[in-house]
């Protein structure tokens, strides 16, 4: 199965990857039906997140704010624990993907998750924002020498030059980074988003762009395909009134069917951008267009004027663009008040 690179530099289709994260909850079963809902909805990939959380984080590490409303009593340690894919699981979920026929593959939160997802052959690589400056996992990250889509929520222009620094010294071809630009707030408020940033990052690095999304709804995924972004991601569940930390400023179902059929009708929409009338247009070119015509009855040799002559649908006949060299001539026959003008 081609990974998301390829497909990119093979048509113009927007990419969209409907982030599973960790929105199983810890259980297999769920997660299955978050591949059957991705399917479904017809998205071309779709990613979990992957972590060992002694590689993660430290047992007293204070939760971030969208993790407080999940669970105010327990660690972020504890929390995340119980949201951790055994390799085994990973493996299952890829084979599942598989025989589904969507690309599977996973967002890496530590160094060993790398290397064990590097070992199962994921077709490409997920750095999320939070270790856009772990130099060390970048470092390890390039020298698997695959396509990295590159989240930079949180962070600066610097930030992000670097990062790529790091990554093509290291062994990845600058061609094969994808930069997402996101908001890393769950969920983010709408004058957070700064679409523009898309703009930004693609006519500074020269690279392909796409948007992380995790606003409310799906106008900012939308938006975010009109300025150019050619990857979209975006969190999805099975109900937002499950318990967990992603759950609520996750699309439902329906809500990710939605956004996926509307960007693919304002792809398909693009065109080729040359102006000129397009086939359906060509009728109405004709009828809603118009034509030089005689204002009022008009006798042989008189001589058109701006008063005997004016210009009416449909355009059939002599377009208006030559009305004016008509004007001072002698009419060469006679015409009823509507005649198209034929001299």
């Amino acid at each position: 199965m081609k990974n998301i690179k390829q497909l990119l530099d093979n048509n113009k289709k927007i990419f969209f990857i409907a982030e599973a994260g960790v929105n199983h909850n810890g259980s297999i079963k769920i997660a299955k039906k978050l591949v059957d809902i991705a399917v479904k909805s017809r998205a071309d990939a779709i990613k979990f997140q992957t972590f060992i959380c002694d590689e993660l984080l430290t047992k007293n590490a204070k939760k971030m704010s969208h993790q407080k409303k999940s669970n105010s009593k327990i660690s972020q340690f504890d929390l995340l624990k119980k949201l951790e894919l055994s390799q085994y699981q990973l493996k299952e979920l890829q084979n599942y993907c598989r025989k589904k026929k969507i690309i599977f593959f996973s967002t890496a939160f530590d160094n060993k998750s790398l290397i064990f997802l590097n070992k199962i052959n994921i077709p490409i690589f997920k750095v999320p924002s939070s270790e856009i400056n772990n130099y060390p996992y970048l470092k390890l990250l390039a020298s698997f020498k695959k396509p990295i889509i590159l989240s930079t929520g949180m962070s600066y222009e610097k930030e992000v030059k670097e990062a790529i620094k790091i990554l093509v010294k290291n062994g990845t071809r600058k061609s094969d980074i994808i930069l997402l630009h996101c908001t890393s707030q769950y969920p983010s408020k709408f004058n957070d988003l700064n679409l523009n940033a898309i703009k930004t990052l693609k006519n500074k690095f020269k690279c392909l762009v796409g948007y992380s999304d995790h606003s409310p709804g799906i106008i900012a995924p939308i938006a975010a395909v009109a300025m150019g972004a050619r990857v979209i991601e975006k969190h999805f569940t099975i109900s937002k009134k499950m318990i967990g930390p992603d759950h609520i400023s996750s699309l439902d179902p329906n809500e990710l069917k939605d956004v996926i059929l509307s960007i693919r009708k304002l792809e398909f929409s693009f065109g080729n951008g040359i102006k000129k009338p397009t086939i359906s247009e060509r009728e109405n070119r004709l009828l809603g267009r118009k034509s030089i015509v005689a204002h009022k009855d008009i006798k042989i040799g008189e001589r058109f004027s701006e008063k005997n002559i004016t210009t009416k649908r449909p355009g059939t006949g002599i377009s208006p663009t030559n009305f004016f060299t008509f004007i001072g001539k002698k009419s060469k026959k006679n015409y009823k008040k509507d005649d198209f003008i034929k001299n």
